[in-house]
């Protein structure tokens, strides 16, 4: 009912729950977007050894169930891993469930990411390096403002995930509780 509503929303648990949720999904896709929009050109412009299994990795997250993601993740960043020596432990933090977040969604980034940029024409690209554009000013002057729009519906994509995971930040970290965990 709209009364169960009201209440519902006024509570300052829940409150809690949708802030962090919605602060740990942006916090997530904004350091994930320094990383995973480049990675994303980088898979579009070049061919490597290793580009078809680093393809495969990034969207491993997408295939596992996420239960077993938190696990693993809770390998790495948990408090008795290497990393989690070094950082005191990411598991019941905001910053442990950021991570798991990202680690759910960066996928949805990187290819969208991938599509918008194997779409720009590398003519105009090649062009502007024989005028004497160097590869970042190709990247922020053509690149990046012709693919602008699905580079930033992979970053919703991404948010959207994130602010919805509940598998792998259940394992992470139950307290605080997220909206999803609520």
């Amino acid at each position: 009912s709209l009364s169960n509503l009201t209440q519902t929303a006024a509570d300052e648990q829940v409150y809690r729950s949708i802030l962090l949720t919605l602060t740990c999904a942006l916090g997530a896709t904004i350091v994930c977007t320094v990383t995973g929009v480049p990675l994303g050109y980088l898979l579009a412009r070049k061919r490597f050894v290793g580009r078809t299994v680093l393809m495969a990795l990034i969207d491993l997250p997408i295939i596992i169930p996420h239960s077993a993601a938190g696990i693993a993740l809770l390998t790495v960043i948990g408090r008795r891993s290497w990393l989690g020596e070094v950082t005191g432990g990411l598991v019941g933090t905001a910053v442990g469930i950021s991570v798991a977040m990202a680690f759910v969604s960066v996928p949805f980034l990187i290819n969208a990411s991938h599509r918008a940029f194997a779409a720009v024409s590398p003519y105009q690209q090649r062009v502007a390096r024989t005028l004497g554009a160097s590869p970042m000013r190709v990247f922020f002057t053509i690149a990046l403002p012709i693919a602008w729009r699905d580079v930033v519906g992979g970053m919703v994509l991404m948010w959207a995930r994130g602010i919805s995971e509940f598998g792998a930040v259940v394992i992470i970290a139950y307290h605080p509780m997220t909206t999803p965990t609520l």
